[in-house]
């Protein structure tokens, strides 16, 4: 096996790992019980798929450039800290609107209503 094709085969499967990690955020939203479980799944899912698919961009771009492709580090970078906040900033307006609904919820940190 010649080094191209190992190349080749390595973004492949790196490639074929994230469609897998998406598949599986998908199928999670769409199982998953309720809102807060649904924005857990996707949120770690996504995050792996995009790590994978960068992965994959790096290896290949990095065999054919001279230098290093750092510039493609700032896309699973950003996408690592705004997931979390995203998700997290959801199930907060979520539980705010549920208390304001009347919904069964845990009572605010502190004990305040």
């Amino acid at each position: 096996m010649t080094a191209p094709a190992a190349l080749e085969i390595v973004v492949a499967l790196l490639l074929a790992a994230s469609g897998v990690a998406a598949v599986l955020a998908a199928v999670g939203l769409l199982r998953l019980p309720d809102f807060f479980t649904r924005t857990h799944a996707p949120a770690l899912a996504s995050s792996a798929a995009t790590w994978c698919a960068t992965l994959a961009s790096i290896v290949w771009f990095g065999s054919r450039a001279p230098g290093p492709a750092l510039h493609l580090w700032l896309i699973p970078i950003v996408l690592s800290i705004t997931a979390p906040v995203t998700a997290m900033m959801l199930s907060r307006a979520a539980l705010f609107r549920g208390r304001q609904a009347g919904a069964p919820l845990p009572p605010p940190l502190g004990g305040r209503q």
